[in-house]
């Protein structure tokens, strides 16, 4: 098979290429929004009008013939009933059959639309008096060859009959009488389409008056729909607006339906990427002003090593290491942060907080001369990641060696408080200025020891980072005067598939968590 041929078949699926996608589909697309529900509206009404206005005609033709058919059943009622009477001159049973159709055509005042007349061997024989005609039904001869073609056989039930002069709602009943060999028919009907002239004008008129308000929902749907749109440009023409340099647009929101949420919600999103943007920005900022300032100390250096001074030469390489290790725990904090919002940054598992707190106590004691308590211990298992708590509770107690005195206390404790799991490090430093213990977590910011000491400032932003990602949080307070100096860094946690337990003291319990 050749690869035309088959590429040719392919090509006659239907849906196998974009062109047989449907025209009408292919037009919507080309419209705008206002358009399109515009053009919604007006098929919906549209819509419903036809379907209100049919069922409505549906409804009061099957009322017209219903109507019709109880009149001819009254009919064929009042024949029978002269039959069981017999003849009103003789008072004797009907001898014939034109006796009976005669008696039953002049028992019959046709109403409007109405006629009524005899058949006898397929020959009209009785006629109403001129004058009480509404129409003349044995002058149609279509009507007259369908009935002469009816025996007695034939059931006398309502039925429709169509001519090219007209269509007619009737009744035709056979009439037979013992030793009268002839067949009569007694035939009432009505003029259907004269009956329904009426309701299709009705309806016609209705039609009329449906396309004019077809026409004034149209017009007034052009100016609501725009009106309800008018976010959605305010969105596109804000959006326009916006630049790399500059997100300071918003839309103006007015009301509280969907469309104003949306544009709130699109506010918040552009207050989100305006304060990323200007992270990111203060990130490179930061970053470029941290690795500039080694790469500088270590060029200077390498510029003036006596490369004959065996001294200065292994002085300068001391250096140059200690400077590219410090741009290596940056880098390192900086992986930190950037894989922090992951799904995957923390993996939790049931985890043994008493003995986590006893292995971040032995990992402390490395971290130099202090007097390192472990003030309290929940005795209880959490799902948390370990290492990810480990990692955060060291950066901590880091940070609180950092700060204080050689010698001074350093405690640590975990417990328990309601669904709360709370990891804490408390030192005896000079504890931090008020006017900071808002901005130590963010990134970058460095306080006054961070400065001498030459930290980057990303310890605590990493610690509340893997908080944030175990859906806790981590802030600082000061003890209260009573219970001494210093600085207390708690882990707020939450207790997730916490297994009952009760937090258990060691040494001493802080009172005031």
């Amino acid at each position: 098979m050749s690869r035309s041929a088959s590429a040719g078949r392919r090509a006659d699926v239907p849906g196998a290429t974009t062109g047989a996608i449907p025209a009408y589909q292919r037009t919507l697309a080309h419209l705008t929004v206002r358009a399109r529900l515009l053009t919604a509206v007006v098929v919906l009404s549209a819509l419903t009008v036809m379907i209100a206005g049919g069922t409505a005609f549906a409804l009061q033709a099957a009322e017209t013939d219903e109507r019709m058919d109880n009149s001819l059943s009254r009919a064929v009622a009042a024949l029978r009933n002269i039959e069981a009477k017999g003849d009103e001159a003789t008072k004797q049973p009907f001898s014939s059959v034109s006796d009976v159709l005669k008696q039953g055509v002049r028992g019959r005042i046709p109403g409007k639309n109405e006629g009524v007349f005899a058949l006898l061997e397929g020959e009209a024989e009785w006629l109403p008096a001129l004058e009480t005609r509404s129409i003349r039904l044995e002058e149609d001869l279509e009507l007259v060859a369908v009935l002469a073609q009816m025996d007695a056989d034939t059931p006398a039930v309502p039925q429709t009959v169509s001519t090219s002069a007209t269509q007619y709602r009737l009744i035709a009943v056979p009439v037979l009488i013992a030793g009268d060999p002839g067949l009569g028919l007694f035939v009432v009907a009505f003029d259907r389409s004269a009956e329904m002239s009426g309701l299709r004008s009705t309806f016609l008129t209705y039609s009329a008056v449906g396309l004019g308000a077809l026409a004034v929902i149209a017009v007034v749907a052009w100016f609501v729909v725009g009106r309800l749109l008018r976010p959605i440009r305010l969105l596109r023409d804000t959006t326009r607006r916006i630049t790399e340099s500059d997100l300071s647009e918003r839309i103006t929101v007015t009301g509280k339906d969907d469309l104003s949420n949306l544009a709130r919600t699109v506010n918040a999103m552009l207050d989100r990427l305006q304060r990323a943007f200007g992270s990111q920005r203060e990130l490179l900022d930061d970053v470029g002003h941290e690795l500039r300032t080694p790469l500088t100390i270590v060029r200077g250096h390498l510029e003036l090593v006596d490369a004959d001074d065996p001294d200065d030469v292994r002085a300068t390489q001391a250096l140059a290491l200690d400077e590219l290790d410090r741009m290596q725990r940056l880098v390192d904090d900086l992986m930190t942060l950037a894989t922090a919002d992951r799904p995957d940054f923390v993996r939790l598992a049931p985890t043994d907080v008493g003995r986590l707190t006893d292995d971040v106590h032995d990992k402390a004691r490395g971290l130099g001369d202090r007097r390192w308590v472990v003030a309290s211990r929940a005795d209880v298992n959490v799902l948390l990641d370990a290492q990810r708590i480990t990692q955060a509770w060291l950066q901590l107690l880091a940070n609180a060696h950092r700060y204080s005195a050689p010698g001074s206390t350093v405690r640590l404790g975990s417990e328990v408080a309601g669904d709360r799991l709370l990891l804490w490090v408390r030192d005896e430093g000079p504890g931090v200025p008020a006017d900071e213990a808002d901005r130590i977590f963010e990134r970058f910011h460095r306080g006054q020891a961070d400065r001498i000491s030459h930290g980057a400032g990303l310890g605590l932003p990493i610690v509340a980072a893997i908080a944030h990602a175990h859906h806790g949080r981590v802030f600082v307070e000061h003890p209260p005067a009573n219970v001494g100096s210093g600085v207390v860094f708690v882990l707020d946690l939450p207790a997730v598939d916490l297994v009952d337990g009760e937090p258990q003291p060691v040494t001493e319990m802080v009172e005031y968590l």
